[in-house]
Formats: structure tokens, sequence, C-alpha cells
């Protein structure tokens, strides 16, 4: 799994001659970090090789000696953001025990937890003409849905692998653009007006899991409910 870069390294104003002596890897992290700092701040429509490279420290051809262009860098950061995003769901999956619905209430919580922590990659990864064009990209995002399409597979009992039906990919559906939703809506800053003590790491904890129980309770078939919950009551 690929590791988070590094912060941008930035260029003290008062020398701007370009830095030349990077490590190969340091440099590829530099220009990584530099750009998810720059969409973070800018958008994903204020991001350019140049800008880029100003504030990794190098030259403007830096960047396109190691990505080859634009959409190659952007691509980078994007797998970087899917495969760290593959890792916070495996870890709600660990958080949530034996219990489908619990697994998935705790992806929930980290997607949300993960689209905080990296607001420019998330801002990046979901661009569509970037995922058509970079296979490595597309896999690494069909890793992440994955990780949710066999929670929804647990909670109806699937075998993994096996097709969901329409209802099922209606909760699949359901499920990610509840999550989704919620990390934009708190990105935009929607909820900070009514932040509990803690904060928007609180509010996240406080609510995804109980909504995404909420919504996921009902769908979940009445006979594996019912066993689920004598194996909770035997435990």
């Amino acid at each position: 799994m690929s590791r988070p870069p590094q912060r941008p390294v930035s260029q003290d104003a008062a020398d701007p001659t370009p830095r030349d002596t990077y490590h190969h890897g340091a440099l590829r992290d530099a220009l990584i970090a530099a750009t998810e700092s720059l969409i973070a701040e800018r958008g994903a429509h204020g991001f350019s090789l140049r800008e880029v490279a100003r504030r990794s420290g190098v030259s403007p051809s830096a960047p396109a000696h190691h990505f080859g262009d634009a959409a190659g860098l952007l691509a980078a950061v994007a797998r970087l953001a899917f495969d760290q995003l593959t890792e916070a769901l495996q870890a709600g999956n660990a958080r949530g025990g034996d219990d489908p619905l619990e697994r998935l209430c705790e992806q929930g919580v980290g997607y949300v937890g993960f689209a905080l922590a990296w607001p420019g990659r998330f801002a990046l990864m979901f661009r569509a003409d970037l995922l058509r064009s970079d296979e490595a990209l597309a896999a690494s995002a069909d890793a992440a849905y994955g990780v949710l399409e066999d929670g929804i597979r647990d909670l109806f009992a699937l075998p993994r692998g096996a097709p969901l039906d329409t209802a099922q990919e209606h909760a699949l559906r359901a499920t990610w653009s509840m999550v989704h939703g919620f990390a934009h809506l708190m990105l935009a800053g929607q909820f900070d007006g009514h932040l509990p003590r803690g904060g928007r790491k609180a509010l996240v904890r406080e609510t995804v899991a109980p909504m995404l129980r909420q919504h996921l309770v009902a769908l979940r078939p009445a006979k594996l409910a019912q066993a689920q919950g004598a194996r909770g009551r035997q435990a």
C-alpha cells in the first residue's frame, strides 16, 4: 500500500533558484504533496504544473519529467488517495468486528474521516476523465469500491463475488451516496455552526455510524438479523 508523502517543501522566497538536490523518490513525494496542497486551496481548476514546481522549489520541467504531463501527476495523487481510502475502509471493517452492519457503519466513519484528513485528494479522486484514462487508477478505485460492495454482500449473507440484485445494488449506491454527500457537506463547513465538543471528528463519530445504522438495519434480511442477534446474546 502507498504511504502518505511528506508535506510540501516550500521554496524560500528569498532564494528563487530551483532546488536540484532532491533524491528521485523525495522529489516525487514533494510534487505529489504540492499538488494536493494546491488543489485543497484552489480546487482542481486552479491546478498547474508550473505552480506545483514553484511550490516544490524545482524547475518547471521537473513534474513533466517524473509524471509525463499534468494528467499523469493528478492520476498519481488520485491513486494514492484510493489506496488510502481502501485502508480506511478495511480499518472500519476491523473496528466493526463480526457484525456486517457495524462493519458498514464503521466503513462510513472511515470514509468521512479520510475526506476530512485529505481534502485535496478527496476533491480529485473521483474525476471521470482521470479514471477513464489511467488503468492503474481505475484498478485502485475498483479496490476501494470492492470493500464497500463486499460489505453489502455480507449484510445480505451473500458469498464474495456473488452478483447483487436490484435491491442490493440500491442499498450499495444509497450507502455510498450517504457517506460521500456527508463528507462534502462537512468539507464545505455546513455543520460547523453546530459542532459538539471535540469538533468535526466528534461530529463524524456521533453522526455517521447512527445515520448508516438507521438506513441499513431495515435492509438486513429478517432471518439474518435474528440469527446475528441470537449470536450476540449468546456472546
